[in-house]
């Protein structure tokens, strides 16, 4: 590969990371905390590319090609161009957040691998309580002080439905995407015909005491008592 293509394809790659970084799609492959390492990698690529550029413009010198040696190249001139093809997916197509497909993948909830070892903090004393689905599942799998039994609470999650049942979920994250873990919970108490898989929602309700049990692989019922459709949140994961 010349030197011009590896300059161009590096100037390109760093661009593609900045994008990512600073229009706020990074949020659909890594946590938060990961965007100063994205602009930082994708800085340092476009700053090696152009100081490579400019001492080769200012040294007058190219890559020695293959008929200096009295030989050809190898391969095609088109192959390392061929390298610019997920560049320009990056910059072109924008790929959805991971959803219902992923949380149907997997029969496990990430909350059944959660340990409840020091307790947990009291809830406020609000009339609806907001909570990520991975606290209102944890609480309900491991809590044994019963703290959600009664009390109202907000779940944004997005809609999933498998064989007659309807869920809210999540997904969440250690790191990135691909080690994306489904949190959910069973809806009942409504009719949800209407809202679509993958629809984001708000849900407001109660938890049926002692649902998310072993024999329901920690998924607790929620019995629903309204439900608003909304726009997905920028950040889709629960970290």
């Amino acid at each position: 590969m010349r030197r011009e293509t590896q300059n161009i394809l590096l100037v390109l790659l760093g661009g593609a990371l900045l994008k990512l970084a600073l229009t706020g799609t990074y949020l659909r492959y890594v946590k938060e905390s990961l965007q100063p390492w994205l602009v930082a990698t994708g800085g340092v690529m476009v700053v090696l590319a152009l100081v490579s550029i400019v001492r080769d413009i200012r040294g007058g010198k190219e890559q020695p090609d293959a008929h200096e040696h009295g030989g050809h190249e190898h391969g095609t001139s088109r192959s390392p161009w061929m390298l610019l093809l997920p560049v320009f997916a990056v910059f072109l197509i924008s790929p959805p957040a991971l959803g219902a497909d992923t949380v149907n993948r997997s029969d496990r909830n990430a909350a059944q691998e959660a340990k409840a070892s020091s307790g947990f903090a009291p809830l406020p004393s609000d009339a609806v309580v907001p909570l990520t689905i991975t606290e209102f599942v944890t609480r309900t799998a491991w809590d044994d002080s019963g703290s959600l039994d009664d009390r109202t609470v907000k779940l944004t999650g997005f809609v999933v439905r498998k064989d007659a049942d309807v869920f809210i979920a999540r997904l969440t994250i250690s790191c990135c995407a691909a080690d994306a873990s489904p949190v959910k919970a069973k809806m009942v108490g409504q009719d949800f015909a209407a809202l679509p898989t993958d629809q984001w929602v708000e849900a407001t309700g109660r938890v049926v005491p002692g649902s998310a049990t072993k024999e329901s692989a920690f998924v607790p019922t929620f019995t629903v008592s309204q439900v608003v459709p909304i726009a997905a949140p920028e950040d889709t994961y629960e970290g």
